[in-house]
């Protein structure tokens, strides 16, 4: 017998997990997109989020200084959302690697910030830098976990539906979260981004309420999910759909 609905999908919000935060995007916007209206909620009850934006953007237009350009919209917008800290990694845009050194960088970040709680693009993202980022990410918190450093890994939907088992009401941020995914000017010029954002927003309040408007959905793994790599333990996840 296949799985009921609620083993699939939560029938209720969540509270915020704890922070600090740590947040790692792609791009410039993913982080706004992706999760912009729980950043939101988070500077509204305390929570130091920190944001590590890993590629440059530099194929996200045709732009001249397209690089510096997406810097100074993911200022302001860290502005709106209230960040504690902002670091750009400059990785090459859709050739971000998953390498040992990006790796190094990811734990390093860990260790400096000291996170409660690690966010991550969900790893069913279509976008290569954004699974990508996601195998990153998982594996420097398991070289983090073996130091006895252990943060709640979390991970966020950007552009598509990723399973989920942890969903944010974000009805009272929605009109800040616009606010801000429209400052991506870069971006909102080749797609109707925030259109489809809100959309996907919309969506996730399939399961929930009516008073609920707009909810963001997230991965929330155990810690001993990191005994297994991000690989092994997304095929158990897919497994619970069959």
């Amino acid at each position: 017998m296949l799985n009921p609905e609620h083993v699939l999908i939560p029938f209720q919000v969540s509270p915020l997990p704890p922070g600090p935060w740590l947040v790692f995007a792609p791009h410039a916007d993913d982080e706004t997109f992706g999760m912009g209206g729980s950043i939101l909620k988070a500077k509204n009850e305390g929570i130091d989020v920190h944001l590590v934006i890993l590629t440059d953007g530099s194929l996200g237009g045709d732009q001249i200084n397209l690089v510096e350009i997406r810097k100074r919209e993911a200022e302001k917008v860290s502005k709106i959302l209230g960040l504690k800290s902002l670091n750009f990694w400059d990785e090459p845009d859709r050739a971000l690697a998953h390498s040992q050194i990006t790796i190094k960088k990811a734990h390093q970040a860990i260790l400096d910030i000291k996170p409660a709680t690690v966010y991550f693009p969900g790893p069913l993202e279509i976008h290569p830098d954004h699974r990508t980022t996601a195998f990153i990410i998982w594996d420097a918190l398991q070289r983090a976990r073996q130091e006895n450093i252990c943060p709640e890994p979390i991970s966020y939907e950007i552009s598509v539906q990723n399973p989920i088992n942890m969903l944010i009401n974000i009805s009272d941020e929605i009109k800040t979260k616009k606010k801000a995914m429209n400052l991506y000017v870069s971006q909102n010029g080749q797609n109707n981004y925030s259109e489809l954002v809100l959309a996907l927003d919309k969506g996730r309040t399939f399961s929930l309420p009516n008073k609920v408007r707009f909810a963001e959905g997230f991965f929330r793994y155990q810690i001993k999910d990191l005994d297994l790599s991000l690989r092994e333990i997304t095929k158990l996840v897919i497994d619970l759909y069959l």
